[in-house]
């Protein structure tokens, strides 16, 4: 019998991303109802945030405030919908927690996504709406940015792989938490973070399958993180600086 499409592509996958590890998250139906109304008003009150610190200055008070504000929401909104779990990935006949292959990963994301760069750069609207990111890089505080940055990478670990996936329940919860993921990122209007968001996301949801938990998504999403921070500003800063340094009008 021919499997449907979506079975195809999990088995295609490496094991680390297809194989699911026994795992036992039963909740009440009192619990799971209590997790899809926090999830759900938690998502509206993120979103809304997320949309409002990329529409501030960059290395401005408000900036700062409402990212660490939209980090703080997420990780409360994830907390308060009931149990986390961790995860596990099997090695061998045992299984432990994810480290290491959840960093390579990443670095392995990462260096797709700055071969997407390059290659976004000749395109005008992706150039356009990276640029727009990037001067928040570019023209803010090295230290709070990366803190900003390591903060919703987290954050956003804990509510979208953490209590959404699990709110979802056993139907579709890779797509329906990748989708909710990405409507979140359309609160921003640039249209490479929600192209970003729907490649991550799918990759993170998919570790949360496999492991059963949201260890293995937040060492990649920081392992990516930090590295798209490092090395991708440098790549646009020819572009930046004409633009950014440009004096004020009197």
């Amino acid at each position: 019998m021919r499997l449907p499409t979506r079975d195809r592509i999990v088995a295609a996958l490496p094991g680390w991303l297809s194989e699911k590890v026994p795992r036992d998250h039963w909740e009440s139906d009192n619990a799971f109802r209590r997790r899809r109304q926090v999830v759900a008003t938690t998502s509206v009150a993120g979103a809304g945030l997320l949309g409002a610190s990329l529409s501030t200055r960059p290395n401005s008070g408000a900036f700062y405030g409402l990212t660490l504000g939209t980090a703080a929401t997420w990780i409360v909104g994830g907390l308060a919908s009931g149990r986390l779990h961790l995860g596990r990935m099997r090695r061998g006949e045992r299984l432990q927690r994810p480290i290491v292959t959840p960093v390579l990963t990443g670095v392995g994301a990462f260096g797709v996504f700055y071969g997407a760069a390059l290659v976004c750069r000749y395109i005008p609207v992706l150039d356009r709406a990276i640029h727009s990111v990037l001067r928040y890089a570019n023209q803010g505080s090295d230290p709070l940015v990366l803190v900003t940055t390591l903060a919703n990478g987290a954050a956003e670990e804990v509510f979208f792989r953490g209590a959404l996936y699990a709110a979802i329940g056993t139907r579709h919860p890779v797509i329906g938490s990748t989708g909710v993921y990405m409507l979140a990122t359309t609160a921003t209007r640039n249209p490479a973070l929600v192209l970003a968001s729907g490649v991550m996301g799918a990759l993170f949801a998919l570790q949360r399958r496999a492991s059963g938990g949201i260890q293995a998504p937040i060492l990649t999403h920081l392992t990516w993180s930090v590295l798209m921070l490092r090395f991708l500003p440098p790549l646009f800063r020819r572009v930046l600086d004409p633009i950014d340094n440009r004096p004020a009008n009197p």
